[in-house]
């Protein structure tokens, strides 16, 4: 009996440690494992090169007048100019055809092709500013036009301009004596700041 009642016991002891290993490793599986986020210097000359690139790949295509294009990583936007006399229909066409020219090209093939006007040209000054060397500003810059563009204006929630003096308008609910009061204590404290 003596012998069963150890040999329980170290079956008991042996799974215990074991179900805390088991605990432990879980524990150790739950941790979040982070790799260094630090951003590399960025290569600005070849993704000037890599749009120019693009664009002259685009503007050889039949029905595109001008094109720009902006790289941003593996991604590039490229916006192109068409006859405004064209139909929707032909649009999509050259917009097609452009989008099969970059398929074949391996800093294309992660283009989007745009035909907005609006886009197209603000596309255009996002390229000057990160040829200026200030790629953020001029893309929140334009985040903020088209922000500004696209947020409505509701009357009821304008502002009413206030009065040419709105700091004399208190003034006059006063009586005579807490005006003369008012202005002494204003003239003395101007006086300070002299």
């Amino acid at each position: 009996m003596l012998k069963l009642f150890a040999a329980i016991s170290f079956v008991l002891l042996i799974s215990a440690c074991s179900w805390q290993n088991d605990e432990a490793r879980e524990e150790q599986d739950k941790r979040v494992k982070v790799q260094n986020s630090y951003i590399q210097q960025v290569d600005r000359q070849s993704g000037q090169e890599i749009s120019e690139h693009l664009v002259n790949l685009t503007a050889d295509i039949k029905g595109v007048d001008d094109a720009t294009a902006v790289v941003i990583g593996r991604y590039a936007i490229v916006g192109i100019d068409v006859n405004q006399n064209m139909e929707r229909s032909e649009v999509d066409t050259v917009k097609y055809t452009v989008a099969e020219a970059l398929k074949k090209d391996p800093h294309g093939a992660r283009a989007a092709v745009i035909a907005d006007p609006d886009v197209t040209a603000r596309l255009k000054e996002i390229g000057k500013d990160i040829r200026a060397g200030k790629p953020i500003q001029g893309i929140l810059n334009e985040l903020a036009d088209i922000t500004g563009r696209i947020i409505p204006e509701v009357p009821a929630d304008m502002i009413d301009p206030q009065s040419e003096n709105p700091t004399e308008d208190p003034k006059k609910r006063l009586d005579q004596q807490e005006k003369r009061t008012l202005e002494k204590n204003q003239e003395q404290e101007s006086n300070f700041h002299k």
